[in-house]
C-alpha cells in the first residue's frame, strides 16, 4: 500500500529540527495531497488556547473561510468534543456539517493527542464519494502519533 511507502518521507519531514513545526506540518500536508489521489484538502486544526474552539493551522488546498471552528460545530468541532475519529462517507448526509467547498463529497478527521489531551486534528476533505477506508484511518493515526511527539 502506498501509505507505507510514504512513512519514511513523513518521518524525515517531522524529524527535521532545522525547520519550524509549522513548516513541517505544511510539508506533510503538501506530501499527502500530492501523493494520495483522494486527499483534495489536507490541513491541521489546533485548540485555540483556552477557548472552546479550533484554529486553522497549516493546510494545502482551496482557501477556506473556516479559520475558527467552535467546539461541537461541523465534523472538526465534533471531533474536538468526542475525541474520536470521524469518517464521513457522504457529507450531504450530515446534519452538523460545515461546507468548505461545494466540491467536497467526504471527509475524515483524526484527533491528535499530547499527554492524553486532544490538542488538534488532521482534517482531510475529498471530492470523491466514500474514498476513506480503515487503512486511511490507521495511516492518519500513525501521522498524528508522530506529530504529537514534535508538539510535546
Amino acid at each position: 500500500m502506498k501509505f507505507n511507502t510514504l512513512k519514511p518521507q513523513l518521518s524525515e519531514i517531522l524529524t527535521d529540527k532545522d525547520r519550524s513545526i509549522e513548516i513541517r506540518l505544511e510539508e506533510i500536508c503538501k506530501l499527502l495531497k500530492k501523493e494520495i489521489a483522494h486527499y483534495d484538502w489536507v490541513g491541521f486544526y489546533f485548540k485555540n488556547g483556552d477557548k472552546a474552539e479550533l484554529k486553522l493551522g497549516p493546510y494545502v488546498g482551496a482557501p477556506t473561510d473556516h479559520t475558527i471552528i467552535p467546539f461541537g460545530s461541523g465534523i472538526c468541532g465534533q471531533v474536538a468534543v468526542s475525541n474520536q475519529n470521524f469518517v464521513v462517507p457522504d457529507v450531504a448526509a450530515q446534519d452538523n456539517y460545515i461546507a468548505c467547498s461545494i466540491n467536497v463529497k467526504s471527509e475524515i478527521v483524526i484527533p491528535i493527542f499530547v499527554k492524553g489531551e486532544n490538542v488538534g486534528q488532521i482534517d482531510i476533505d475529498s471530492n470523491t464519494p466514500d474514498p476513506f477506508k480503515e487503512e486511511d484511518e490507521r495511516f492518519l493515526e500513525w501521522i498524528n502519533t508522530q506529530v504529537a511527539e514534535i508538539l510535546d
